[in-house]
């Protein structure tokens, strides 16, 4: 009996496939690109490829790779500008087919660390009738073919999509956050600015009855002091949320436990965290997650005097993660504070759940505190 075997044509569309759903999740631009980069070598069988977008000077604003380690692209050095056959490629709408890519006119050379290639394709990502970026493809066992050039242009007309999503996607993220940073200086004027105002009637009360009724001075100057200390929580509180989250660098994990030891000491409340089995989120992921942790410790530690928070990471299969936050505070229906129309931040957890293909759930009740969970997918 003959072995069946795989159309060649349908696997060719599988692959296609899973690269165009690899890379059209909605995600910041930089992991986009490493996306397309990495789906486009792997569909091609190539052992490079790279990703250029363009500056307004003759340059790459953004580049990644597929295929070179850390340590060997930081030996490269500085990418080609104006010269060079990838730069050259900013300015043609054509793809580039080349069986050695040493022999073109405008090939300059390698830097001492690059490794060595040969065989070359190159495809310009358009958007309607500006480059938008290059995707260059190196080194295919038996050299580039045109049912390679055919699947490349699919490729990069889905990556041109899936680039103007990621834009999009950013731009409705700095949005967010300057809707947050309103809602700060909100918070600032009606929390701190009003006990700062108690506090001044306060302090003045005492001056006028320290001679007359020394025992009522005391008691105002003990007011006072509780006020200023309110007041500083809530300062310190605000200084926290404006602090830029290391994601980058720290990863979530250690940004988030820094998070809550710095909640910890600035409010009275004790703020524990924990994680368990959490791999590596793609950017947005781990993005989305910590906003929404700092949402749910907001209202916990500022809203529902709270005495207790505790915050849960943990890795779901295959390579997800599920947030818990949960709180001992008073609680609310949530119901009526959706028929009332404060939404404690609700709505903004809800968007940024939804915008990572993530769900979130909330259970409260007026008494038994809250619980917040949010769970994501992975890569």
């Amino acid at each position: 009996m003959d072995t069946p075997r795989c159309d060649p044509s349908l696997q060719a569309i599988e692959a296609l496939s899973a690269a165009v759903l690899a890379m059209s999740r909605p995600l910041e631009v930089r992991e986009v690109l490493r996306r397309i980069t990495a789906s486009a070598r792997t569909l091609l069988g190539a052992e490079y490829a790279a990703l250029g977008l363009p500056d307004d000077h003759g340059g790459f604003a953004q580049f990644v790779v597929d295929g070179v380690s850390d340590e060997q692209w930081r030996a490269i050095g500085p990418l080609p500008r104006q010269h060079g056959v990838l730069a050259s490629m900013l300015h043609d709408r054509e793809p580039t087919r080349l069986t050695d890519v040493r022999t073109a006119p405008a090939f300059g050379g390698w830097p001492d660390a690059h490794p060595d290639m040969t065989d070359f394709l190159g495809m310009p990502i358009m958007d309607e009738d500006e480059i938008a970026g290059a995707l260059f493809l190196a080194n295919k066992p038996g050299g580039f073919t045109d049912r390679d050039e055919k699947l490349l242009r699919i490729l990069v007309a889905h990556a041109a999509l899936a680039l103007g999503n990621a834009r999009l996607y950013e731009r409705s993220r700095e949005l967010t956050l300057s809707g947050e940073r309103a809602r700060i200086a909100h918070d600032l004027h009606d929390a701190v600015s009003q006990k700062l105002f108690s506090l001044r009637l306060t302090a003045r009360a005492a001056a006028r009855q320290v001679d007359r009724d020394p025992a009522r001075a005391r008691e105002n100057l003990a007011e006072v002091a509780r006020l200023a200390a309110e007041a500083a929580d809530e300062l310190r509180a605000v200084v926290v949320e404006l602090r830029p989250a290391a994601l980058e660098e720290d990863g979530l994990v250690a940004t988030l436990a820094s998070q809550a030891q710095v909640l910890d000491r600035a409010h009275s409340a004790r703020v524990a965290f924990t994680a368990t089995g959490v791999r590596a989120l793609p950017a947005a992921q781990e993005a989305a997650v910590l906003r929404v942790a700092q949402e749910a410790l907001h209202n916990a530690l500022r809203h529902a005097g709270a005495d207790t928070v505790t915050v849960t990471l943990t890795g779901t299969a295959p390579r997800g993660a599920r947030l818990t936050v949960r709180d001992d505070g008073r609680g609310f229906d949530p119901e009526s504070v959706r028929r009332a129309g404060r939404h404690l931040g609700l709505v903004s957890m809800r968007d940024r759940a939804a915008a990572v293909g993530g769900r979130l759930s909330l259970e409260s009740a007026p008494g038994r505190g809250t619980l917040v969970e949010l769970e994501v997918p992975g890569a």
